[in-house]
Order: C-alpha cells, then sequence, then structure tokens
C-alpha cells in the first residue's frame, strides 16, 4: 500500500467483520527517536490461537468471499521493512489488538497518509460502532471519540455533510497543531 493510512483502514475493516462495538484507532509519534507506534484495537470477537498464529500468512482468511488476507501480512511487511515489527494480541470474546511499529527515519518508510479520511470513511461509514481516534507527538496529543460526539450531537447522523466536513476538518486542524514546530 502506498500510505500507512490505508493498512489502518484496512486492519479496522477487520475489526468491524469481527462485530467490534469499539474500535481504537492510535497514532503515536517520538520524533526524538524517530519511532511511530500504529495500534488498532477492537472489542470484537477475537481470534483462537489457531487463528492467530495463521493470520501473519497472506492465504489465510475467515472470509468466504476470497481466499486471500492480505491486510495483516501487508502491514507487517510496512513495518518489517523500516526495521520495525508488528504484534497482535486476540483472546476470543474479549477482541484482538494489533501493534505496528515503525523507524520513521528509514528509507523504506511509507507516509502515514491521509489518516482524516480514512477516519471519516470508518466513523460515516460505520454509525452504529464506536471509534477513539488519539494522535500524539511527544507531548502534544489530541482524541476524537465517537461516544462523546453521539451526546452532543443529539442524533444527528453522522454522514450528515456538514457534520462530516467538520469532522475531517477537526482531523486536520489537530494533527496539524501537534505537528507543526
Amino acid at each position: 500500500m502506498r500510505e500507512l493510512s490505508l493498512n489502518v483502514l484496512d486492519i479496522a475493516q477487520n475489526s468491524i467483520s469481527a462485530n467490534a462495538s469499539l474500535i481504537e484507532i492510535e497514532l503515536k509519534e517520538n520524533a526524538d527517536e524517530n519511532k511511530l507506534l500504529i495500534g488498532i484495537y477492537d472489542n470484537g470477537k477475537g481470534m483462537t490461537k489457531k487463528q492467530l498464529e495463521a493470520v501473519r500468512d497472506p492465504f489465510f482468511t475467515t472470509r468466504t468471499t476470497r481466499k486471500v488476507g492480505m491486510g495483516i501480512p501487508l502491514f507487517k511487511m510496512a513495518a518489517e521493512m523500516t526495521g520495525g515489527h508488528l504484534e497482535i494480541e486476540s483472546e476470543v470474546g474479549v477482541g484482538t489488538r494489533v501493534k505496528a511499529f515503525f523507524n520513521t527515519d528509514h528509507l523504506d518508510f511509507i507516509p502515514i497518509g491521509d489518516m482524516a479520511s480514512t477516519m471519516v470513511m470508518l466513523i460515516t461509514m460505520n454509525e452504529h460502532i464506536d471509534f477513539l481516534y488519539t494522535r500524539s507527538l511527544g507531548e502534544k496529543s489530541f482524541t476524537l471519540d465517537t461516544r462523546v460526539l453521539r451526546e452532543i450531537l443529539e442524533g444527528v447522523p453522522f454522514s450528515e455533510p456538514s457534520i462530516s466536513a467538520w469532522l475531517k476538518d477537526y482531523i486536520n486542524e489537530n494533527t496539524k497543531h501537534i505537528t507543526e514546530v
């Protein structure tokens, strides 16, 4: 994939397919150490130990619509290409935690990409799921929590054009605020 936000979208789609009601997405950057953690955590149905062992294999998938599952293997490869690694924890009935660690100063580090569009797409197309998005750089951070926004919006759907535009602007403005030097 050309940008990490597309990997995040793909892994979050796995969480949606696992019937998660809450999906947490974390981007934690440490500029001093040139490190990036991308975490996708859910409270979905989780995986058995056998599934967890096989999930890194591109020829393993639980989908019946195709015989390959490239999301985790591509995310793992993107991390490993920078000298990083991927960790997955999962428990049946509890959920799954995927963490990818990157060295951002490595030649093969691909751009984070358009996380605002990724988050807006996830949120507006899955109104029945809550999302907690946190982006941090050193001591600076911001969080978007759809549970809080639902209360404020009092029933107005996230897919309402003015709301989805506001979501994208909010994420972009806060990202710019924490990443500016």
